[in-house]
């Protein structure tokens, strides 16, 4: 191993480093956002769920790397594109959670629906302020999968040219240069695990009454 080679190529790092952190996270935030309406759907009404679901296991079941080189047919967009990357990781992320969000939907108590249309609570503002918050801690534990996916799956486009940190597994097998393999390899499982105890962090804020909860049974 050349150690010395990750200080001399620190600025290459750091802007690989950010391209990965982009093209993993943009996906996760749109696919948050067509998923939920989704899976809103998929929750509320048997036959949108009949479709949706097994659509969405089809979906991800579609190899990255095929999609990756399909999609520029489909987009019109050139082969080293972004873009196909962006979108292909946005298709991955809402068929992995619109089955999580119409799951933790549907385990909202109907008790707690029904109090709330009792107390006047319209169904827009009853899904924002009541059944969405519940089923945060399904939607977290989803995210967290979705972005750990994500983040490893970005690599994989290095082999079309675009993949952040996965230009360093494809150059360092073409130098047979293992000390950029490991660096890639290593900053990727870092990115991995500081995202999973990010939006683990998240999911403890965003829901006290948990915390709560369990204090009082301890």
């Amino acid at each position: 191993m050349v150690w010395q080679w990750i200080p001399r190529n620190s600025e290459r790092i750091i802007l690989l480093l950010v391209e990965h952190l982009r093209l993993a996270l943009i996906p996760v935030v749109v696919g948050l956002l067509l998923a939920v309406p989704l899976g809103w759907l998929a929750s509320r009404y048997r036959p949108a769920r009949a479709v949706l679901i097994p659509a969405a296991g089809v979906l991800y079941t579609v190899p990255s790397l095929a999609l990756f080189v399909v999609l520029p047919g489909i987009l019109g967009t050139r082969i080293l594109s972004e873009v196909n990357i962006i979108v292909a990781l946005t298709i991955y992320t809402v068929a992995l959670l619109v089955r999580t969000v119409a799951d933790a939907l549907a385990a909202v108590p109907g008790l707690v629906v029904a109090a709330a249309t009792a107390l006047g609570y319209k169904p827009v503002r009853r899904f924002i302020d009541v059944e969405l918050p519940l089923a945060v801690p399904v939607l977290i534990a989803g995210l967290r999968v979705a972005t750990v996916s994500n983040i490893s799956l970005v690599s994989v486009g290095a082999l079309i040219g675009v993949g952040g940190l996965g230009e360093l597994f494809t150059e360092g097998f073409q130098l047979n240069f293992p000390t950029e393999i490991v660096t890639g390899i290593v900053l990727i499982m870092l990115l991995a695990l500081i995202g999973d105890a990010l939006l683990l962090g998240l999911g403890r804020i965003a829901t006290p009454w948990s915390r709560a909860g369990a204090g009082t049974r301890a």
